[in-house]
């Protein structure tokens, strides 16, 4: 029998619906990943609430954390560590440790940074130091990076002005160090507007993929996080880049259906969980 991969997840958690580990975890598990969640931060709600309680992981439990996995013999066994939203930038140094140590283990183990950034229009709060961290510090360490457009152009210190610019801003954050980015979400000008447009740009190439946009009253939150996990979970089940890439459209369109289909703010993961692990639908990645 195959093994069965082991993923440690450090995001964030949410008591009430799905964000971060909230959103990624379940499906991951769903589709055949041994998820371990680790969470940066714990809050009664996501932040687009406008209102929440709960606390930050003090970053030293982190490699705390982590010191006990080895200690009962198992952090060979940790196949990739997918980091998400952090709650400051000392949590983001503590997870580069941890992911040193991980690879010291297993040095086949993957690394999937998802630069969850602040942007006020959209209620999310991350201090700037994290912004810095991501863009010095973790994308050196990175072997996967997936930010959206508006984290893609923090990165760039700018704007695109085309499908086109956007690869190659993208291709400049590739070339800091990780292997593959994933952009969730792209946006340009011109883009049409029906549509949902993602990137895959690695060194052998570049895949453009579009979906259709669904409409809500108000977006769902935890679909950057539920695609970051899949793809990376997708990675560890076998899947070449581009597969898994097309896998985690299709899979996170499914949930977007269910969810739309039940007028629900939050996610309907549950709902949606066999659709997810055998999506009805498949989009294209095109080479450009």
């Amino acid at each position: 029998m195959k093994r069965t991969p082991h993923l440690l997840a450090i995001q964030s958690h949410v008591v009430f619906g799905h964000a971060g580990n909230s959103a990624a975890v379940f499906p991951m598990q769903r589709i055949g990943v041994n998820v371990w969640p680790l969470n940066t931060v714990q809050f009664s709600n996501h932040t687009q609430y406008g209102k929440w309680a709960g606390d930050v992981l003090p970053p030293q439990q982190i490699p705390a954390l982590i010191d006990g996995i080895a200690a009962i013999g198992e952090l060979g066994n940790c196949d990739a560590v997918l980091s998400g939203y952090l709650g400051s930038a000392a949590q983001g140094r503590a997870i580069l440790v941890g992911v040193e140590r991980i690879k010291a283990a297993n040095p086949n183990a993957l690394y999937l940074c998802d630069p969850v950034m602040g942007h006020p229009e959209k209620g999310c709060s991350v201090p700037a130091e994290v912004s810095d961290f991501l863009l010095e510090e973790a994308a050196a360490v990175a072997d996967f990076m997936c930010p959206n457009q508006l984290e893609l152009d923090s990165f760039s210190g700018r704007k695109p002005e085309s499908l086109s610019d956007c690869v190659a801003m993208a291709r400049a954050l590739l070339d800091r160090g990780p292997k593959a980015i994933v952009v969730k979400h792209v946006d340009y000008p011109g883009k049409p507007a029906d549509g949902f447009e993602m990137l895959l740009v690695t060194a052998d190439g570049s895949w453009h993929l579009r979906r259709p946009l669904l409409a809500f009253p108000r977006q769902p939150v935890g679909v950057g996080d539920l695609t970051s996990g899949l793809f990376l979970a997708r990675v560890l089940l076998g899947d070449e880049l581009v597969a898994a890439f097309e896998f985690a459209a299709a899979a996170v369109h499914e949930v977007l259906l269910e969810t739309q289909a039940c007028g629900s703010y939050e996610l309907e993961l549950v709902r949606a969980q066999d659709r997810t692990a055998h999506p009805r639908v498949k989009f294209e990645a095109v080479r450009l």
